[in-house]
Formats: structure tokens, sequence, C-alpha cells
């Protein structure tokens, strides 16, 4: 079915094209496998660290009767646009 003719001259170079041209697309698939497991893993990796902080940082939820917190301690800033 798929016998190849080495010594043909006529198809030699046909031949040594498809052999090229399979290889590379053999690594190009390997390569493309490769790197969606490594992104598998990460993602994997990301979620297992961030199941244990939840159980760390507990008191991270929010707590309505604390009010709006702010970065520069508390002091609201002056709204410019009124004047």
């Amino acid at each position: 079915m798929f016998h190849v003719d080495w010594s043909d001259p006529q198809t030699l170079w046909l031949n040594i094209t498809n052999l090229w041209l399979g290889i590379v697309t053999v690594l190009a698939l390997g390569i493309v496998l490769v790197a969606i497991g490594q992104e598998w893993l990460a993602r994997r990796r990301r979620v297992r660290e961030a199941n244990g902080l939840d159980a760390e940082l507990s008191h991270m939820l929010h707590v309505p009767e604390l009010g709006m917190t702010m970065a520069d301690g508390g002091e609201p800033k002056r709204d410019r646009s009124r004047k």
C-alpha cells in the first residue's frame, strides 16, 4: 500500500521531501502537546495554591459592618469637579 522505492531516481527527491515533512510535522505536534501540558500543569498548580490560600486568609471575607475601607487611611477625596 505505502511502498516507497528509494532506489528510483525519479521519485527520490519526492520521497526525501515527504520524509522531512513527516518529521517536521511530528516535531511540531510534539512541541504543541508539550506546551499544552505545561499550561495545564501551571493552571492546576495555581488552583491548588489558591485553594490553600482560602483557608489561611479567611479574615479577608467581606464584613458589611466595617463599611467601605480606603487605601489612604479613610480620608475621602474632594470632588474637584464641583466648584
